[in-house]
């Protein structure tokens, strides 16, 4: 169903991109360390599950409107820097220190999965790369083109959320180490809602 040649050339740029720091693993790291392992493996299940959305939408097409309606990407990038600046605030106000453990501390788990899946599905600019990145990867004369872009959009939610998760875990493990001091964890909570600021201004003031 797909060129092996152009599929083989797919996994190489994919696993590329994948272990390239970025938002998202800002992102991921950031989560684990306000919430330990659990939450940062999660965080990354929501990414990966944004980055199949982002597959789907640009096999149907749905992704090439941002071409066509500048001001829908506009309105999305801005809701997106809102969301992350909220992220932001939270972790800034959250002086909570639990004794009972690193699974304790910070947002829910399914809270986590939902923020991380949010923070990349209201990414314009992830929107366009699927646009642009995945298409070159279709052979249309082998036909199944819908299934090509799915093959393509799966591999490259697998290898996002094994890259994704480790860095998730490891960052989380390191954080509930670090957070039995509770001025540390008082500055991982900080750190975590610089990373969120700087994502939103990041977002909001990046040109199409």
């Amino acid at each position: 169903m797909v060129d092996t040649s152009l599929y083989a050339a797919f996994l190489v740029a994919g696993f590329a991109l994948c272990v390239t720091p970025g938002p998202d693993m800002m992102f991921i790291v950031a989560m684990g360390g306000r919430g330990g392992p659990a939450a940062g493996v999660l965080a990354a299940l929501g990414v990966a599950f944004a980055m199949l959305v982002h597959a789907v939408a640009a096999m149907l097409g749905l992704s090439a409107l941002f071409t066509t309606l500048p001001t829908l990407y506009h309105v999305l990038r801005w809701l997106g820097a809102a969301y992350l600046l909220y992220l932001a605030v939270k972790a800034f106000r959250d002086r909570a220190v639990p004794d009972e453990g690193p699974a304790a501390v910070g947002p829910g788990l399914r809270r986590a999965f939902w923020q991380g899946a949010l923070t990349n599905l209201l990414n314009p600019k992830v929107i366009l790369f699927n646009v642009a990145f995945l298409p070159q990867f279709v052979n249309p004369e082998l036909g199944h083109v819908a299934g090509q872009f799915m093959i393509l959009g799966a591999s490259m939610t697998i290898m996002g959320f094994a890259v994704d998760g480790s860095i998730g875990l490891l960052s989380g493990r390191l954080s509930a180490l670090l957070r039995r001091s509770r001025r540390v964890a008082r500055g991982l909570n900080v750190f975590s809602g610089t990373v969120f600021a700087g994502l939103a201004l990041r977002l909001a003031a990046s040109p199409k």
